[in-house]
C-alpha cells in the first residue's frame, strides 16, 4: 500500500491546472486557488484520504495525459526516494538528515512557496529562525480550519532563554514567539490575525492579542501587530514541540512563522534614540530657515512659525521633544511617551499628523530641546523667526493671570453701602460711573454720594432703619422739599412711591 501511496503522489505531481480541479472537484473539495495550491491541495487529499476510488480517479486522470505504456512504469519511483507535500513542519534534526519517516511513510516537507517577509518590529529582534514563514493549507471547504507546526529548540537556544533576564515576573527578555501574516511576497508584511484565530501549544491554549476598537468611524477594529509569545508553554529541551493554529477560512490566504527574538522595553528602545537620532540645533535652524524662505510665486509671505510645546498625545509640556523625519511640521510630541504608547498598542503613527512614524525614521529635535532647557514652565508657546531665532508666546490665560495678580479692575468698583442723605438710592441720579454729579443730579454733600478707592460711584440700596423711614421720614421729606424748591419734581411710576426708591426684597 505504501508504494502506491507514494506512485499516486508522484502522478499528482505532473498533473495540470485542470487535471487537478477535475480531481478536487470529484472528491468534493474546493478547486480554486493557484496551482501550487492546488497541488498541495491534491497531494494532502491522497494522503489523508487514500481509497481505492480516489486511486482509480488518479490514475485515469493520468493516463489520459499520458498514454499506458513506458510511462506508466517511469512513474514509479523507489520506495527510498523522499517525497514532498504541503505540511507545517520544522525541524532542525529532520533538516540535517534529509528524510524523516514516520510510520514506514516518507515523512513530507513544505512545498516550495515564494519567500515571505515579516516587517521588523522595533522591541522584537530576531535571533533564530525556527520556522520560516509556511501557508495555512486548508484541508477541506469547511470555513473553520486546523493546521500544525512542528518545531525543536537546541541546547543553546534552550540556554539562552533560561539565562536571559525577566521583563516582568513570569515573563523572559527572550522569547519564542509565533507571527502570522498574508501570504504576499510582495514587499514585507505585517502581523495579520486570520478570523476566529486560536494557537494551542502542546495542548494548552495560548493568549493572543486582542481586538483594540477603533476610534474613526467605519473603521472596523483589528488585533495589534504583536507577536503571540508561545514560551510558557514550551518544552524547554529538545523534544519536539507542536503548535495547532485553528483559523477561519474566508478566502485570503496566511502564513505561520515562529522566531526565537530578544525582546526589548520602551526604556531601552528611548535609550537607542537618544544615542544614535539626535538632530543637531544648527541643521534644525537651516530647515527653519528654509520653511521660512519667501516664495516669490507666493503672495503671502511666512514670517514665523508657532510652535507648541506642549504634547499632544498626554497634553502636557515636552519633556524629549521628538518628531519623524519625513513629516513636513515642526511640532515635536514627547519621546518617551510615544514609546511607551507604542509598547502597549503598538500603531507607529504620528500623533501630529497620523502618517506612519516608525521607530527608525524617529529622530529628537535638538534645537527644541535646548529652547525647553531656556523657557519657563509656564511658556506653552514659541515662534520661529525667518532668521532661525525664535521667542516665547505669551497666550491669553497668562496676560490675564498678570491682571489678577496686579489687581486691577477692568471696570469701575460700584459701591453701594453709603446711603444719601434722604434715605433715597442715588441709583437713578445723574451720576455718572466716575463719580461726578450731573447737572439734575442732587447737590454735592457729604452724604449724598461717596466715591470709593477706585473712583467709582457709592450707592446703598439698604435702608438703615426701617421704622425710622416708616415713622419720621415726612419731616426729612419736607426739609428737603424747602431746599430743593427750584427741582423738578419727582415722576411717579404705576404704584405710589417715588421712581428712584429701590425696595430690597
Amino acid at each position: 500500500m505504501a508504494a502506491e501511496l507514494v506512485e499516486a503522489m508522484n502522478m499528482v505531481k505532473s498533473f495540470r491546472v485542470s487535471d487537478l480541479q477535475t480531481l478536487l472537484a470529484s472528491m468534493g473539495r474546493s478547486k480554486s486557488g493557484l496551482k501550487q495550491d492546488l497541488v498541495g491541495r491534491a497531494l494532502r487529499l491522497v494522503q489523508t484520504e487514500y481509497s481505492p476510488e480516489l486511486l482509480k480517479n488518479v490514475r485515469q486522470l493520468y493516463e489520459t495525459r499520458f498514454p499506458k505504456s513506458s510511462a506508466w512504469l517511469a512513474a514509479r519511483r523507489p520506495e527510498s526516494v523522499p517525497v514532498t507535500y504541503p505540511a507545517l513542519n520544522s525541524s532542525p534534526r529532520g533538516t540535517a538528515q534529509g528524510t524523516d519517516y514516520l510510520n514506514g511513510i516518507p515523512k513530507p516537507a513544505p512545498p516550495p512557496v515564494a519567500e515571505v517577509k515579516l516587517v521588523p518590529l522595533p522591541f522584537y529582534h530576531n535571533l533564530e529562525t525556527l520556522l520560516p514563514p509556511t501557508e495555512l493549507i486548508a484541508q477541506n471547504s469547511e470555513k473553520l480550519q486546523e493546521s500544525h507546526c512542528v518545531f525543536e529548540l537546541t541546547p543553546s537556544q534552550v540556554e539562552q532563554i533560561r539565562n536571559s533576564s525577566e521583563l516582568r515576573p513570569g515573563m523572559k527578555s527572550v522569547q519564542v514567539v509565533l507571527r502570522i501574516c498574508y501570504t504576499d511576497s510582495i514587499g514585507v508584511q505585517e502581523d495579520q490575525y486570520p478570523p476566529n484565530i486560536a494557537v494551542k501549544v502542546n495542548q494548552s491554549y495560548c493568549h493572543v492579542p486582542g481586538y483594540y476598537p477603533s476610534n474613526k468611524p467605519g473603521v472596523e477594529p483589528r488585533r495589534p501587530c504583536r507577536p503571540v509569545n508561545i514560551t510558557p508553554w514550551l518544552h524547554l529541551s529538545t523534544v519536539t514541540n507542536r503548535a495547532t493554529i485553528t483559523w477561519g477560512n474566508f478566502g485570503k490566504r496566511y502564513s505561520v512563522a515562529v522566531y526565537l527574538v530578544r525582546v526589548f522595553t520602551s526604556g531601552e528602545l528611548f535609550n537607542q534614540l537618544k544615542h544614535c537620532s539626535v538632530e543637531n540645533p544648527e541643521r534644525c535652524r537651516e530647515r527653519i530657515q528654509d520653511k521660512l524662505r519667501f516664495d516669490p510665486e507666493s503672495e503671502i509671505a511666512t514670517t514665523g512659525l508657532r510652535v507648541s510645546l506642549i504634547c499632544p498625545l498626554v497634553k502636557m509640556r515636552l519633556g524629549v521633544p521628538c518628531r519623524v523625519l519625513t513629516c513636513a511640521h515642526l511640532q515635536c510630541f514627547d519621546a518617551v511617551f510615544f514609546l511607551q504608547m507604542n509598547e502597549k498598542k503598538p500603531t507607529w503613527t504620528c500623533p501630529v499628523c497620523d502618517k506612519p512614524a516608525p521607530f527608525e525614521l524617529l529622530t529628537i529635535d535638538g534645537l527644541l530641546s535646548e529652547i525647553l532647557k531656556e523657557t519657563p514652565e509656564d511658556v506653552e508657546e514659541i515662534e520661529y523667526l525667518t532668521d532661525g531665532s525664535w521667542r516665547p508666546i505669551r497666550d491669553d490665560k497668562e496676560k490675564e493671570r498678570e491682571r489678577e495678580n496686579s489687581r486691577t479692575p477692568d471696570c469701575p468698583v460700584v459701591d453701594i453701602c453709603v446711603p444719601e442723605a434722604n434715605g433715597h438710592s442715588p441709583a437713578h441720579s445723574g451720576t455718572n460711573q466716575t463719580g461726578k454729579s450731573g447737572s439734575g443730579g442732587a447737590s454735592a454733600g457729604s452724604g449724598s454720594i461717596s466715591a470709593g478707592s477706585g473712583g467709582g460711584a457709592v450707592v446703598d440700596l439698604t435702608l438703615d432703619d426701617s421704622s425710622e423711614e416708616e415713622g419720621g421720614g415726612g419731616a426729612e421729606d419736607s426739609e428737603d422739599t424747602d431746599d430743593s424748591q427750584d427741582s423738578p419734581a419727582p415722576k411717579r411710576g404705576r404704584y405710589d412711591y417715588d421712581k428712584d426708591l429701590v425696595t430690597a426684597y
